[in-house]
């Protein structure tokens, strides 16, 4: 029989990333980077510490859609990147895209999130 995971009991975390708009999408797609609103490093640094994976489900607001998912691939830096701008976002990290590709809110709608009353995922 296979030993067991050192890391099997550790939770894989997931968030969904909402974008003001699709550029920033494929300003990731291309450099494999992400930057999110200094509000948020904290909580995504935690689960990218404590948790076996960090998955990060994008969408675009107002878009009706996911456009794809990504794997954390490093601690949000201090580091700030020039690709978006003066937002107002925080420090850049590394993402590796799994999925690149729209997919209707409806398609996921048999989903629900227990930590955020049952609403559906979207």
């Amino acid at each position: 029989s296979k030993s067991p995971s050192p890391r099997q009991n550790v939770p894989v975390r997931y968030f969904i990333m909402k974008s003001k708009n699709l550029q920033n999408i494929e300003i990731s797609q291309q450099k494999g980077i992400w930057s999110t609103m200094p509000s948020n490093e904290q909580k995504l640094n935690g689960a990218f510490w404590k948790s076996s994976t960090v998955y990060l489900v994008f969408s675009v607001q107002g878009s009706g859609h996911f456009q794809g998912f990504a794997r954390m691939c490093s601690s949000i830096g201090c580091e700030k990147s020039q690709d978006w701008g003066s937002a107002g976002f925080g420090g850049v990290f590394k993402v590796e895209w799994i999925r690149k590709e729209s997919i209707p809110f409806q398609f996921a709608c048999h989903l629900l999130n227990p930590w955020n009353d049952n609403k559906k995922v979207q």
